[in-house]
């Protein structure tokens, strides 16, 4: 945002002050929900105005966190009929780049449909990365626990070295790049803006530091792409387990410790299911100028 200073008479050359006039805002209604501290904005996407063409200018602005709402990222929501699908979401993270996939994002899609149409428990949302079925365990009112398959990791190099760190890349829906670690005692945010840039990445990546605690639980911190430090990341965590898992760290159901808590995993067969919480708090209008 600019800031004028002085005489409020005295514009910037070539300024008048019709161009500082307010015009009407563009109204972008919203619901606010967080996986696992992971949060999303999410707008039916019959609700858009027919004249938001410039998405990754809302996203930006919605997301902000000091001149906006603030989140993680923006969900675009639109309805489908039920028989492939119950709906299909589009993200755009707060930097205003899209991802075809976000774990926490998918468990929020979810809750905000079944809270909007009281649909079936087994949801089947359809992502960039292909449809998901997320069952419901749990539910108190706007509070949901859902198990998601996040589908087969594709190990691309088990063995790799990137910044000097050892590290798995993987694919997961979105690219991911797993570093282990002893401890997080360095500045890991920053060694993870280093590898998301990487030029070994040309679409940047994510980024997950890993600490084996035991062969059934992690202790990782995430850095993902587009949105910088994240409190959690589903497909980060199903990445650091599948990274686990490829050296022969981990085997059987396991848990992912994030800064927000854990999440659970389990594999069947190559696939792995990821189980944590969405949550709905709070709903309202974003005034867009």
């Amino acid at each position: 945002m600019s800031s004028l200073s002085g005489n409020a008479d005295e514009l910037p050359s070539g300024s008048s002050h019709e161009n500082f006039a307010h015009a009407d805002p563009m109204i972008i209604p919203f619901t606010k929900a967080h996986g696992a501290h992971n949060d999303f904005l999410l707008t039916w996407r019959r609700d858009m105005p027919h004249d938001a063409v410039d998405l990754v200018g809302v996203a930006r602005a919605i997301c902000h966190r000091h001149t906006g709402i603030g989140a993680d990222g923006w969900l675009l929501v639109e309805e489908r009929n039920g028989k492939e699908a119950h709906a299909a979401i589009r993200l755009w993270n707060s930097d205003g780049s899209t991802s075809p996939i976000s774990g926490n994002g998918t468990r929020c899609a979810a809750a905000f449909v079944i809270d909007a149409s009281h649909v079936a428990d087994v949801m089947r949302i359809e992502t960039g990365a292909g449809v998901k079925d997320l069952c419901l365990l749990e539910r108190t009112e706007r509070e949901f626990v859902f198990e998601m398959n996040m589908g087969a990791a594709r190990i691309d190099e088990a063995l790799a070295s990137v910044h000097g760190r050892d590290a798995v890349i993987l694919d997961i829906g979105n690219p991911q790049c797993a570093v282990f670690v002893d401890n997080f005692d360095f500045d890991w945010p920053s060694a993870g803006a280093a590898i998301e840039r990487d030029p070994r990445f040309p679409d940047r990546t994510n980024v997950s530091f890993i600490r084996v605690l035991d062969g059934h639980t992690l202790d990782v911190r995430f850095f993902e792409r587009g949105a910088g430090v994240t409190m959690s990341s589903g497909t980060g965590a199903t990445g650091a387990a599948a990274a686990a898992a490829a050296r022969g760290l981990l085997s059987g159901p396991m848990e992912v410790r994030t800064s927000a808590g854990p999440l659970r995993l389990r594999w069947q067969g190559d696939e792995i299911l990821l189980a944590g919480p969405a949550e709905i708090i709070g709903s309202g209008e974003f005034y867009l100028r």
